[in-house]
């Protein structure tokens, strides 16, 4: 008997070549490493506009799947269109693989952003990624930086963090807000050379000719650099909101705080337990409908007090852990300070390193790629 001719044509090695990377790239995707590219400068200058990073899953442990019916290897939307890439026919909770790590402050954390009660709009396109628009595990990804773990007592006075009582260091390369004193007229060229890109000037003071001041946004080591100049005669870090200032866009909303003064507040914790009083109302009770466990539908907040499936409730205990996340280029990051905290659930993984970065806007051809920036780890 002749032995059958199993051969596969070029056609069907070819499909199982695709499919098998597929596959494969899903799998990695899920359970290792996922790319991701910066897209806004909330987190200037730790990452960069057009830096591509590796994200691990392994750190904080892999999510398995809520939402199983999707078109691989995409997230919302099918490449290069606005057609949904998944179907909510089918949820299933979601459980966290075991992890070497748990999230720590000062970690650079991919997340899926959790939504904010109080935004107006439902349009994903618009800013709101979030609850209103998708499941748990396909809501945008954002990135910042962890300065509060669960449990911590978070407030933020003259735009400086305190934990439990205590003032934190400002990231290395975090941005706020200086005042610069110069016996010089400094020009744009001075400050590009110094690496500052924000700057604005006070209206001189007739009483003291020979002294220029400034207010840059600028990086601690960047004010260190400055100091060594001799016509450089102060620096103060400033905050750009006073004390008494209320903002409305603030987290939460009842408080109406602003960036640089906001809290104080506990940051909730698997298991800890508070009082549901008006004040405790207007901190926790967005986190308590929305991502704890609850049925939004079922949990009515009014009047200053909590409702679950029609029982007033005077105490909470939470379900799972929180975090608070700051962008390192605090004036341009849309955070925790202004949406609230992010649930342990919606947390992605750990960003490692760069291994691609990109200038969207070049001086010139060859500064196209950032070459000094390639496999960097992430600080």
């Amino acid at each position: 008997m002749s032995a059958l001719n199993n051969k596969k044509s070029a056609f069907r090695e070819w499909i199982d070549s695709i499919v098998f990377a597929v596959v494969a790239a899903t799998f990695i995707r899920w359970l290792l490493l996922e790319a991701y590219t910066i897209p806004s400068s909330s987190m200037e200058k730790s990452l960069l506009v057009g830096d591509f990073l590796f994200v691990s899953k392994l750190h904080y442990g892999a999510r398995t799947p809520g939402t199983p019916l999707q078109v691989p290897l995409t997230h919302q939307t099918i490449w290069g269109t606005q057609i949904p890439s998944f179907s909510e026919a089918i949820q299933l909770p979601m459980f966290r693989l075991p992890g070497f790590s748990e999230v720590k402050r000062n970690d650079v954390v991919v997340f899926n952003y959790p939504g904010d009660a109080d935004e107006t709009t439902e349009d994903p396109l618009i800013g709101n990624g979030g609850y209103k628009n998708f499941p748990v595990d396909l809501r945008t990804n954002f990135i910042k930086r962890c300065v509060g773990v669960a449990g911590d007592v978070i407030e933020v006075k003259d735009a400086v963090v305190y934990l439990n009582g205590k003032a934190v260091d400002f990231p290395p390369k975090s941005q706020v807000y200086y005042r610069l004193e110069s016996s010089d007229l400094l020009d744009d060229r001075f400050f590009d050379k110094e690496g500052i890109n924000s700057t604005s000037v006070y209206p001189t003071d007739s009483l003291k000719p020979n002294l220029f001041v400034y207010r840059i946004r600028a990086t601690p080591q960047t004010i260190t650099d400055l100091k060594k100049y001799d016509f450089i005669k102060g620096v103060t870090q400033i905050s750009e909101y006073p004390a008494d200032a209320r903002s409305s866009e603030m987290f939460p909303a009842g408080l109406n705080r602003n960036p640089d003064f906001w809290g104080p507040i506990q940051i909730p914790k698997k298991g800890m337990t508070v009082q549901l009083d008006s004040i405790n109302v207007v901190k926790y009770g967005s986190t308590i409908k929305y991502f704890d466990g609850n049925q939004a539908d079922k949990v009515l907040i009014a009047n200053g007090k909590i409702t679950i499936d029609g029982k007033a409730i005077t105490s909470y205990t939470f379900t799972q852990n929180y975090y608070f996340m700051m962008g390192d280029n605090r004036y341009e990051s849309a955070d925790s300070r202004f949406w609230g905290f992010v649930p342990e659930n919606h947390v992605v993984g750990k960003a490692v390193f760069i291994w691609m970065s990109i200038d969207p806007d070049p001086k010139s051809v060859l500064n196209k790629i950032r070459w000094n920036r390639l496999f960097r780890i992430i600080e």
